[in-house]
């Protein structure tokens, strides 16, 4: 696997776990909450909350714990959506790395095409999408999602939610490095593993003109230099280097250890020089620089 609606009627109801949306729709033992959570989310109220704000009612509404998805596809696609890329990933992630859901239910809206999902962003939400792609609102509680341009993006922002559970003091490079990871994703003997994808010519390009930040520096941006000083790079240097961690068998150790070390390390640079087993990192950057001249995408 690789990562490239209907009536809502008046009457519905909710019956342990499952969504009665125009027949009955069962949610899986597989999306029901992690039993590592100490609280159980309340659907029920939420999603009567939820019917309220309704653009129309050619929307469907399916439960994916710790999410309520909401589309305007057909019934069978957005429960495809939820099967082979939410709970897929989901899964997965929660495996590599997260041991908590997120504190609240998190809405995921999937809108079909692009006009869609730019009409109905400024009705529910008050405001243009900044992406034609899609992005995480803490805020709103909600991933908002032009599904029509794949899902990756999708896999992307399922991250940041998480990483704001279980890892809150987060750095902006870390936190996008990771959810870019898996924008191009697919699966490797049951774990989920980030492949090559777009960002791999600019990162290039900007290796062969000599023009790239040194690791420190990366890890030392704030999040206002990472979002709005980005040289470019940013999101590539961190997606590659999380790929190189991948690869290398190293990324998931890096998480953990970082997470435990951030209050000493909050730019999480001495971390990956332990992971590394390096002190040079000159010589490291040297070498993970032909290494991503050597990559390849498609």
């Amino acid at each position: 696997m690789t990562f490239r609606k209907t009536c809502l009627p008046k009457r519905w109801s909710l019956r342990v776990g499952c969504l009665v949306v125009m027949g009955h729709l069962t949610m899986p033992a597989s999306a029901q909450p992690s039993a590592s959570d100490d609280h159980q989310p309340d659907f029920e109220s939420h999603i009567r909350q939820l019917r309220d704000k309704l653009p129309h009612d050619g929307f469907t509404i399916r439960i994916e714990s710790p999410f309520v998805v909401i589309g305007d596809e057909t019934p069978e696609m957005l429960e495809r959506r939820c099967r082979q890329t939410i709970r897929w990933a989901v899964q997965r992630l929660k495996r590599r790395y997260f041991a908590h859901d997120p504190e609240h239910i998190i809405d995921i809206w999937l809108f079909k095409d692009e006009e869609s999902y730019e009409k109905h962003v400024r009705e529910l939400f008050g405001s243009e999408p900044g992406t034609p792609f899609g992005y995480y609102s803490a805020r709103h509680r909600a991933l908002v999602m032009n599904i029509s341009t794949g899902g990756g993006t999708l896999v992307h922002e399922l991250v940041h939610p998480f990483i704001e559970r279980n890892f809150p003091d987060c750095p902006s490079w870390f936190n996008e490095g990771l959810a870019s990871l898996y924008e191009q994703c697919g699966d490797d003997d049951g774990d989920i593993k980030g492949r090559t994808n777009w960002r791999l010519a600019g990162l290039q390009r900007a290796i062969a003109a000599d023009n790239l930040p040194n690791f420190q520096t990366l890890c030392e941006t704030t999040r206002h230099e990472f979002y709005r000083e980005d040289p470019g790079t940013n999101y590539a240097q961190a997606r590659y280097l999380c790929y190189y961690l991948q690869q290398s068998g190293k990324l998931r150790e890096f998480y953990h250890q970082f997470v435990e070390d951030v209050a000493d390390d909050p730019g999480g640079y001495t971390t990956l020089q332990t992971v590394l087993e390096t002190d040079d990192m000159s010589g490291f950057q040297e070498q993970w620089q032909r290494y991503v001249m050597r990559l390849r995408f498609p």
